[in-house]
């Protein structure tokens, strides 16, 4: 076998089937017990690997007839990734969720290589090293600029 552990085997399972689909309904209880793990490690790769910032919407529902909903952000004419993205990102961002989501912004062809790296300059802790105290919430309202101002580009 190769080096991979529980919860790659859970992302790349999860990943398979949404290469088919654009969204899978799973119960916990039922991946634990096809994992052969405890449920709370499903709630860690749903939560970790399945983030807006990486293209995924996740809903629940809880209760007997409870269910995870994990659904594939494609791009659309009414920028729903944009619209997305402009509402998970809270008052304050880290730098590595905004990593992130330039990540998917790359992925999606929405900007290159170039842009992304000069967006990447301009949040870096260096850019913060004098207000550290402020940093995530000035990261925040950088990263809003760039989506709004994204999501008004007419790409290519």
């Amino acid at each position: 076998m190769n080096n991979q552990n529980i919860s790659d085997l859970i992302e790349n399972y999860l990943k398979q089937i949404l290469d088919d689909n654009e969204k899978i309904e799973i119960r916990r209880i039922e991946m634990a017990n096809q994992f052969n793990c405890v449920p709370s490690q499903i709630n860690y790769v749903i939560n970790t690997r399945f983030t807006i910032q990486k293209g995924y919407l996740v809903e629940s529902k809880r209760g007997g007839g409870g269910y995870i909903r994990i659904i594939k952000v494609n791009l659309s004419d009414d920028n729903q990734l944009f619209v997305a993205l402009e509402r998970m990102i809270d008052e304050e961002l880290s730098f590595n969720d905004a990593l992130a989501i330039l990540q998917k912004l790359y992925e999606e062809k929405i900007i290159t290589k170039r842009e992304g790296n000069l967006m990447i300059a301009g949040m870096s802790k260096q850019v913060f090293q004098d207000i550290s105290d402020e940093e995530n919430h000035i990261r925040s309202r950088i990263m809003r600029s760039y989506i709004e101002r994204l999501s008004y580009e007419e790409t290519e």
